[in-house]
């Protein structure tokens, strides 16, 4: 995951086809896109670029100044490099997109084009400035990475540097408000309609068109997210798109927050879920940005990589999901969740039945681990077995291993005095992973109750 090609003479984005621009594994392979996607594409990791070098102060590494001034800081260079190159090949894309329409204008007859393409707000010369920028940063970047190790200070001027550059052309900042506001379109229809169509009071009216892009904006970009975890593509880019999720969270908190001061009426319903989202992003905010993603460039294995990306994903998504939710039910208390989020309602059955399951699981494990007669075994080894091939893939893909393993552990172990210690660990694990389970955002309004799973 971390490999990294460093020869540049066959790079040129400017004269070769995309299958010969030089490949790194850190960059998932293009397909093909119009002039929309190709501009959303590039504004999207353009700004995941310029947040990641911005963001020295939160570099997804939980370390004092002491060990950020010692620890190798390639890996950060690496991730540089494989955007880079990224960006080089959808600009090429974009070249040739714009090319192909200068070329259809020249013919004097009517032919039917793709609108985002004949409409496009970019010319060719500001893709052609663009990609030269991204050429020499690539042949720059990988100069550097053959000088490594690097320190921080290092890494610090490479981002002042590529900062600066990319500053100076105009059309970096217009891809990247492009993407935004394409991102700020990112609701659910059914909520846009009831912002538009439903008899509201005007300040709330008001504050829903202020407030709510903000989210669809986040949410468009943790689309990204979900494409790539979906498409089985290198993950460890991702943590760009993250770098600017976290600047658009903390931009939002802070519009919020700013809002909820100027409330004069502190009981009504929409100062309560203005305060409610503003206290569940910072609580997910510290839980992704301080645990999840902590250290995750430094991380090899690609398993633990792709367990931390889709929980970090998972917890964010499913948190703006649903406090978009609240709001649609503010306006309209009777829309239905899989209306407003398809796949609310698989989650939702999904949830149910894990949580059911592993409450009954961690009960059988007591009753096994007080009474380890062989009825009591077999009963339990038949709910492992069942548990293992239904339900165990609704877990986080980063607790799947330890549950099969304590369940391997379990299934094999024929000697009580061996068995009886398994289960007690395996216990005490259940225990913890169902009151994880339990606070998923998608059990809002459905209760644990365990007196019915009992009977």
């Amino acid at each position: 995951m971390d490999a990294v090609i460093t020869t540049t003479t066959a790079f040129n984005p400017l004269n070769l086809s995309p299958t010969d621009v030089a490949e790194d594994e850190n960059v998932p392979v293009l397909p093909a896109l119009d002039a929309g996607e190709l501009t959303f594409e590039l504004g999207l990791w353009l700004s995941g670029l310029e947040s990641f070098l911005s963001v020295r102060n939160h570099s997804f590494a939980e370390e004092t100044r002491a060990k950020a001034a010692v620890r190798d800081w390639t890996k950060e260079f690496r991730l540089t490099h494989s955007t880079l190159l990224l960006c080089s090949r959808l600009t090429f894309q974009f070249r040739r997109t714009l090319k192909d329409e200068d070329s259809i204008e020249e013919f004097d007859f009517d032919f039917e084009m793709d609108s985002a393409a004949k409409n496009s707000e970019f010319s060719a010369d500001e893709i052609f400035n663009l990609s030269q920028a991204l050429k020499d940063a690539v042949q720059l970047n990988e100069a550097l990475l053959r000088a490594a190790p690097h320190k921080f200070g290092e890494w610090t001027a490479w981002c002042n540097f590529l900062l600066e550059k990319f500053k100076n052309i105009e059309v970096f900042d217009k891809l990247i408000v492009s993407a935004e506001k394409s991102g700020e379109q990112f609701l659910p229809e059914i909520l846009k309609n009831l912002v538009e169509t439903k008899p509201l009071p005007l300040a709330l009216k008001t504050d829903l068109r202020l407030i709510l892009p903000r989210f669809g904006k986040i949410l468009k970009w943790l689309n990204a997210v979900d494409k790539m975890l979906k498409n089985d593509e290198p993950l460890k880019p991702s943590l760009l798109i993250f770098s600017r999720v976290y600047e658009q969270i903390q931009e939002m908190m802070s519009f919020v927050n700013n809002r909820l001061r100027r409330f004069s009426d502190e009981d009504s319903q929409l100062f309560g879920s203005l305060d409610g989202a503003a206290y569940t992003a910072s609580i997910e905010l510290r839980k992704v940005y301080n645990h999840e993603l902590s250290g995750l460039a430094e991380i090899r294995q690609t398993p633990l990589v792709y367990a931390k990306i889709e929980t970090a994903f998972s917890l964010l998504n499913d948190s703006f999901q649903q406090t978009l939710l609240t709001f649609a039910q503010l306006i309209e208390p009777n829309v239905e969740p899989s209306s407003m989020f398809p796949n609310f309602q698989s989650k939702l059955k999904q949830s149910l039945i894990l949580r059911q399951n592993l409450w009954q699981i961690f009960q059988s494990v007591k009753r096994t681990e007080q009474n380890p007669e062989k009825s009591q075994l077999d009963n339990l080894h038949r709910e492992l077995t069942d548990f293992l091939n239904t339900t165990l893939h609704f877990l986080f893909y980063k607790d799947m291993e330890t549950v099969e393993r304590f369940i391997e552990e379990v299934l094999v172990t024929t000697d009580k005095k061996d068995l009886v210690p398994i289960l007690h660990r395996f216990g005490a694990y259940l225990e913890t992973l169902f009151g994880q389970v339990n606070m998923r955002a998608a059990f809002v309004g459905h209760p644990f109750e365990s007196e019915k799973v009992e009977k």
